[in-house]
């Protein structure tokens, strides 16, 4: 029995194949898609770096902030991730800080769900938790979702500040948005892919904020034994 191909045409190695011309991608095509991303997040490794000496402002400073974070399906799973980098850790021993994840209580998530429009789910959470001058992280491959979009309008009504990570640009979530973090490729799992390593590389700034000399953090609650 004949199956139909993958895609409509062979490629050359390194090339870029679009949804446009083709319905899945081979191992070849997956790699050089993801190549060609990660170029566009190299692009953006000051801003990461920037954001990641924000949240360092923010909670570690009087007021000891929070990060809230939020997205839909896989960037669900990414927003959980970053929270939980932050309340356990990343790479380096120090003291957790506050960060909730908006997608994590199911019990809220279904109640909103059931009693509010759609999009209300991340921003009746983000009015609930959030705080002038705490941070809201979004996620969105597409940078379409509602939800999300409307998260970052009512976070900003609330004088959070709003940083996103989104498929290619422009797109109303990064409008939306005080920053954005834009991916280049046309493939969900290509744009998912550069957002977890954007996730890290924030992670990273992020610590080397907080640790910097004189750490932020007291030296006391640093190399916690495992």
């Amino acid at each position: 029995m004949s199956s139909a191909p993958l895609s409509e045409a062979p490629h050359s190695a390194g090339e870029v194949v679009s949804p446009d011309s083709c319905t899945h991608l081979t191992g070849r095509d997956h790699v050089a898609s993801l190549t060609h991303a990660l170029r566009s997040l190299d692009d953006s490794v000051d801003t990461l770096d920037r954001w990641g000496a924000l949240l360092a402002d923010v909670l570690c400073g009087e007021s000891r902030g929070r990060l809230l974070a939020a997205g839909n399906g896989g960037s669900a799973a990414q927003a959980q991730h970053l929270t939980a980098e932050l309340v356990g850790r990343y790479r380096a021993d120090r003291p957790p800080f506050s960060a909730i994840c908006l997608t994590a209580e199911t019990s809220s998530l279904t109640a909103i769900a059931n009693d509010y429009p759609a999009d209300e789910l991340f921003a009746r959470q983000v009015e609930a938790h959030g705080r002038a001058g705490d941070v809201l992280v979004l996620l969105s491959t597409s940078g379409r979702s509602p939800n999300a979009v409307a998260a970052a309008r009512r976070a900003r009504e609330c004088g959070i500040t709003v940083l996103s990570i989104t498929g290619p640009a422009p797109n109303p979530l990064a409008a939306a948005s005080d920053e954005a973090v834009c991916i280049d490729s046309p493939w969900t799992a290509t744009v998912q892919e550069c957002h977890l390593v954007a996730l890290h590389l924030l992670c990273a700034a992020f610590d080397a904020a907080v640790l910097a000399e004189p750490a932020r953090v007291p030296q006391s609650r640093l190399g916690v034994a495992r």
